[in-house]
């Protein structure tokens, strides 16, 4: 008995994978949020929601994210102060500004800042 499927027949046992989404900002990047005055510079990307639920709910529902979407780690500021921040792709656009964030972890990651964008320090490239 063959263990790969007939013409037509679906296959057993095969995992579905989640759909992806093709991640829109980079890492080094500088966006700001669609909805809310703040602005960051990315440092991380997941490419589907993977925060608790927790954070999640606390999101009220009329304007809760999709969870199949890059959700982006940010190294966030705003008028008051500097903090990280976790937001859905959709949230986010392009931060046009080309000032500067001002986030005290910023020298431990990145190095150069320069055409809106910061250089990751080599090592943490992989």
């Amino acid at each position: 008995m063959s263990r790969h499927p007939t013409a037509g027949q679906p296959a057993r046992n095969d995992p579905q994978a989640p759909p992806v989404s093709a991640a829109r900002f980079a890492i080094g990047e500088v966006v700001k949020h669609r909805m809310f005055d703040f602005r960051g510079v990315i440092f991380d990307v997941d490419p589907v929601f993977a925060n608790s639920d927790e954070w999640y709910e606390a999101i009220p529902e009329g304007i809760r994210p999709a969870k199949d979407q890059p959700f982006y780690h940010l190294l966030a500021e705003n008028t008051e102060s500097s903090y990280v921040a976790y937001v859905s792709q959709q949230n986010l656009v392009p931060d046009d500004s080309d000032e500067p964030v001002d986030h005290p972890a910023i020298a431990g990651l990145f190095t150069d800042y320069e055409d809106g964008r910061y250089a990751l320090r080599r090592e943490h490239r992989h």
